[in-house]
């Protein structure tokens, strides 16, 4: 094969799109959409939209952002993306007080417990950090600088959480790795302590979550995986506590409920890789919520924390609409989880708002015959107003969102699917690689 048949190869991949993404105030105090460039903001104690302030050089994001995250008080909010910027925001005025320049594409971001600590990790595998320390109230941090603290080799970073009592930061790759890391006194020195390694996927590491335990301080890990498994961890040992294979559970036991609830293919499209795309823990403090591709709805799965086991508990489908979660939050102390499905950009479609907002409430009794309800727009907390807000006004079909979804999982599955190239191939592609730093 020629030069100019591999750049035509290239040339002809397909547009690179990034998910809508969704996160919640602890304390249920706002609710975050990203799609693409756009971050909107819907204040539920005011009932009204936010509108962002930001004084920095580069105002706002310049390009899709991959990564939203509140702190753990909900005092701080985190954006970052494409366009290499990490921008902190302060939830109370919705300033952004620091936009970090960032030398790659910014593909997760975690919070230290304490709020002190803001890393972000990037597309070549290196984990940095910035100091929050000293800040002043609603001022923008001067000249805050990332310092590197750990690092994937040359893996795509995936998810970063850190652990419920703050020891450890965990990271995910697209090298079928979870690495767990002590967090040192001074986190700017670097993380140089590695406590474990969590291996048994056979695909990338798709999310993280933490479920909280009396019995464990750190708590006990979640991960979701390309390879249609979700996995219990215990990241002190690195030890597997329990797999569930979503795929035979997709296959086997919802056959029958999928065919009564709505047909074989309305469901879960023909496929023999569910990949799971995100996860996060429920209002209930036992459940796990599952986005899983091509499921239009959430699965759910308990975890007896006593027996360190997860079991499939039930599916909860969207019924009449296409909504094929890319994102998930959860509010536990107003026992609500959010979801949202869209992308940044879609051949053919001229709108930027292609996002739906959808939410499921918990009953507060945590028996497991309690069922999981979800919310009619007029039920969700600020209404028609925050769905204008969070979706945009512009009303789309429910073949686009199915448009949508196909473009995405194509996306995802490019960028995170190792590639096999030939010698030729990859020697092509490093003569015309365009990512090399320019000599002064």
């Amino acid at each position: 094969m020629g030069d100019a048949q591999m750049e035509e190869g290239d040339n002809t991949r397909e547009i690179e799109v990034a998910p809508a993404l969704i996160a919640v105030d602890p304390a249920q105090r706002s609710v975050a959409v990203a799609v693409g460039s756009d971050l909107r903001v819907y204040d539920l104690i005011g009932d009204c939209p936010v509108s962002l302030v930001d004084d920095s050089a580069k105002p706002f994001h310049s390009d899709s952002i991959r990564a939203i995250r509140y702190d753990a008080s909900g005092k701080l909010f985190v954006s970052a993306g494409d366009d290499k910027l990490v921008k902190i925001w302060s939830t109370d005025s919705w300033f952004c007080i620091s936009s970090v320049c960032c030398e790659k594409r910014v593909s997760a971001v975690a919070v230290s417990n304490d709020g002190l600590f803001v890393c972000f990790a990037d597309k070549f595998g290196v984990v940095w950090v910035v100091s929050l320390k000293g800040d002043a109230e609603n001022q923008a941090l001067a000249d805050k600088k990332a310092a590197p603290m750990l690092a994937h080799y040359c893996s795509i970073i995936t998810s970063l959480e850190f652990s419920p009592d703050g020891r450890f930061i965990v990271s995910a790759d697209r090298d079928y790795k979870i690495r767990v890391t002590v967090v040192p006194k001074n986190p700017l020195d670097g993380a140089h302590e590695i406590q474990t390694f969590c291996l048994g996927h056979s695909e990338y590491v798709s999310c993280l979550d933490f479920i909280h335990s009396p019995d464990y301080p750190h708590g006990l890990l979640i991960s979701g995986s390309g390879d249609s498994t979700v996995r219990l961890w215990d990241v002190t040992l690195g030890s597997l506590l329990d797999t569930c294979e979503i795929g035979s559970k997709f296959d086997r036991r919802f056959t029958f409920f999928l065919k009564a609830e709505l047909s074989a293919t309305d469901g879960i499209e023909e496929d023999p890789c569910h990949a799971v795309t995100d996860l996060c823990t429920c209002p209930n403090g036992t459940s796990v919520a599952l986005a899983v591709q091509s499921l239009k709805g959430i699965m759910l799965l308990n975890c007896n924390l006593s027996a360190k086991t997860l079991s499939m508990a039930k599916v909860v489908l969207v019924e009449g609409e296409t909504l094929i979660p890319t994102s998930l939050g959860t509010s536990l102390s107003e026992g609500l989880l959010w979801m949202v499905t869209g992308i940044s950009k879609l051949q053919g479609f001229d709108h930027s708002s292609l996002a739906r907002v959808r939410a499921v409430s918990f009953p507060e009794d945590d028996g497991r015959d309690a069922e999981p309800v979800l919310l009619r727009d007029d039920e969700i907390p600020g209404g028609q107003k925050l769905l204008e807000r969070l979706q945009g006004s512009v009303s789309i079909g429910n073949d686009v969102f199915l448009a949508a979804s196909e473009a995405l999982k194509t996306s995802m599955r490019s960028l995170l699917i190792k590639k096999q190239y030939s010698d030729e191939k990859r020697e092509f592609r490093k003569r015309t690689r365009n990512d090399r730093k320019l000599k002064h």
